[in-house]
């Protein structure tokens, strides 16, 4: 799940993009409303967070140029300008939720939440044998144990949870990992499916990742001894 922070403040940029890091939100960044538009242009993002004191744009034209594109994704604006008049604007422009500096990082993720269950279906429990993982929350388990991974191997399984038993391309999940802002290579996606597949197996889903050379991966559930079939 990608999220893009447009921002221009880069200590706040920082500090947002470790700690959403930290409860599973893979964060772009970009600081001017030209790049935010590219960004748009070339990633799909689940959630967007404007601020609306960009250097070249305003960020309310930021937002209307988006909904024009048809950016249909919610998007949270962060902005100092917290009086009625400009949260009506904002709403008014596009926004789906509006959260006034400063803020609680408790409270930015707890509207994150709630804008990724309302905005996308997607959000709902996946589910695929032994593993279950709930969008929102970031939350993984196996047989109702939490489950610890990286930003990366969480966002790997996601894609794959989202299509079980399809093939997803390599190149898909790098698009999805890194989009346009990583210099990371292809070989950092078997490095990362490598890993989720020692801790699928150490927590004893009895759910693997398949690997389909020159195709990609697909997940699938492992055959047990003493089952029948």
């Amino acid at each position: 799940m990608r999220l893009l922070l447009i921002e221009d403040d880069l200590e706040l940029v920082n500090g947002l993009v470790s700690t959403l890091a930290q409860s599973g939100y893979a964060t772009d960044a970009v600081h001017s409303g030209r790049d935010a538009l590219g960004a748009c242009a070339r990633t799909i993002y689940q959630l967007v967070m404007l601020d609306l004191g960009l250097p070249d744009m305003d960020g309310l034209e930021v937002l209307r140029r988006l909904r024009q594109s048809g950016m249909t994704k919610p998007v949270l604006i962060l902005t100092a300008r917290d009086d009625l008049q400009h949260r009506v604007l904002g709403l008014d422009a596009g926004g789906d939720d509006y959260l006034g500096k400063p803020f609680d990082i408790a409270e930015l993720e707890a509207r994150i939440r709630a804008l990724l269950r309302r905005g996308d279906p997607t959000g709902a429990t996946l589910q695929f044998g032994t593993v279950t993982f709930e969008p929102a929350s970031r939350r993984l388990t196996v047989r109702g144990v939490d489950l610890e991974l990286t930003v990366g191997e969480l966002a790997v399984l996601e894609l794959l949870l989202h299509r079980p038993g399809r093939i997803i391309s390599k190149k898909h999940i790098f698009d999805s990992l890194y989009g346009g802002y990583n210099d990371a290579s292809m070989s950092n996606i078997e490095v990362v499916v490598s890993r989720l597949r020692r801790k699928l197996s150490d927590a004893g889903a009895e759910v693997g990742i398949r690997v389909f050379r020159g195709m990609g991966y697909r997940l699938e559930k492992e055959w047990v001894r003493g089952e029948s079939g």
